[in-house]
């Protein structure tokens, strides 16, 4: 087998190595070449192509069986044209480790997947617990620090998969045991031609499924229960009036009473939600049951920059939500407090902002910040104190310096990071920093 891989950063490095590992003959391109990625494919022993032109390309397609694009790799891209157009098969990394591991000598694991907008790291995370927490040996996978075509390569009981749209929209036959969508709002139009193609993506969850398998749809999307209605499994529902639900200060499932809300170490919102897909996921399969999730759920606290509490300096509550670089996830974590003093703004995305002020009811003072920071004080309009400026670092302090006792000073962007730092977590370190700065200077405690 030939096959090309698209672009040469962590998971097109491993999605290489695997395919080497599997003997096929690869051949990588990119459209940056640095000399790290260079030297990298020197050490690999492939031919490493520095963005081919339309002969080139064509040439490399007319010899190719499949082609692996890393997810960076957007579905306008020209590549992904060449290699309709030459009828080549485009696959993404989970679904070669997909194939792989049902060809496994001692069977297929279980794969438990996770999409939505927002919401997918922390179910996915939170899941993982449980599994943990019912002594199984596994790994959060797929759209995180461990590929999927490296997680099967290790002695794990089952996979938790953190499905992107980007590594779902190229899955022809990824099929999970159960899988969760989350929700479904505009982001990623840089990424698909439409929100249809990027919905297209997310219910590839579940397109795969047979019937015994467990499809998992959130009764608060509408987007989401539509495609729901034609998913091939078990049609299973969490959220409010869903399968799984909260009842006063518990949360059921189908079978009962799965564990209190006042025994988990979180219980915001979204993290009784999270819950909540998180125990269908392992009840559905069989996996966990309310013993274990009850277990995790004490101790489960949440991945970094997603509403992570910093700290309380003079009456005033600090939350790192760097992650929400979508207006709904931001939009969730405003629906979590009241007397809001939010830093919100950043790249612009070219989606609509209008869904993170859908509760600017609960925002005290908002500072706009980054390239959006006139469309965001337009979305929030009505809030009696807005500040706008350009730089992050001035919007901290503005913040500081208008937060009373009593205040919530919450960092939920809406927008990307890349207008000011190179990533979300470069921006929410850098939030950390400032709170114990301002807050070291003046006392505070």
């Amino acid at each position: 087998m030939r096959a090309l891989v698209y672009g040469l950063a962590v998971a097109g490095e491993s999605t290489v190595r695997a395919l080497l590992r599997h003997g096929a003959d690869v051949i990588v391109g990119d459209d940056v070449v640095t000399p790290q990625r260079r030297a990298l494919a020197d050490s690999l022993g492939v031919e490493l192509l520095e963005a081919p032109g339309v002969e080139q390309l064509d040439d490399v397609m007319s010899h190719c069986d499949l082609v692996s694009p890393s997810p960076g790799v957007p579905e306008t891209h020209r590549v992904i044209a060449d290699a309709q157009r030459a009828g080549v098969e485009i696959v993404s990394e989970i679904e070669l480790a997909y194939r792989w591991e049902q060809a496994r000598p001692g069977g297929p694991r279980p794969m438990l997947a996770v999409t939505g907008t927002d919401g997918k790291t922390t179910t996915t995370l939170m899941t993982v617990e449980v599994l943990r927490a019912a002594g199984l040996s596994t790994v959060d996978a797929g759209n995180t620090l461990t590929p999927l075509v490296d997680a099967i390569e290790s002695d794990h009981d089952a996979f938790v998969v953190e499905c992107t749209s980007f590594r779902l929209a190229w899955t022809p036959s990824f099929r999970p045991d159960a899988g969760v969508w989350l929700n479904l709002a505009e982001d990623h139009l840089n990424w698909h031609r439409s929100m249809g193609t990027y919905a297209d993506a997310k219910a590839r969850i579940w397109t795969n499924q047979r019937a015994d398998d467990a499809s998992i749809g959130f009764t608060g999307s509408t987007p989401v229960m539509e495609r729901l209605d034609a998913a091939p499994g078990r049609h299973l529902t969490f959220g409010d009036g869903g399968d799984y639900r909260q009842v006063g200060g518990e949360l059921v499932g189908p079978s009962g009473t799965i564990a209190s809300v006042s025994s988990m170490r979180r219980s915001l919102p979204h993290d009784i939600t999270n819950a909540l897909a998180a125990s269908a996921l392992v009840m559905e399969t069989n996996l966990a049951g309310p013993e274990a999730i009850q277990e995790a759920l004490a101790r489960f606290v949440g991945p970094p920059h997603r509403l992570e509490h910093v700290g309380r300096w003079n009456g005033v509550d600090w939350y790192n939500d760097s992650k929400a670089t979508t207006p709904h996830a931001a939009a969730v974590a405003i629906n979590a407090f009241d007397r809001i003093v939010l830093v919100a703004g950043g790249k612009d995305k070219q989606v609509d902002l209008a869904e993170m002020a859908v509760d600017r009811e609960r925002v005290k003072v908002l500072v706009a910040v980054g390239d959006t920071r006139d469309s965001v004080a337009a979305v929030f309009h009505g809030v009696e104190t807005v500040r706008i400026t350009e730089k992050f670092d001035d919007g901290i302090r503005l913040a500081a310096e208008l937060a009373q006792p009593g205040d919530t000073l919450l960092l939920s962007p809406g927008c990307a990071s890349l207008d000011q730092f190179g990533s979300f977590e470069e921006r929410g370190d850098r939030f950390r920093q400032l709170a114990r700065e301002l807050n070291d200077s003046t006392g505070g405690c």
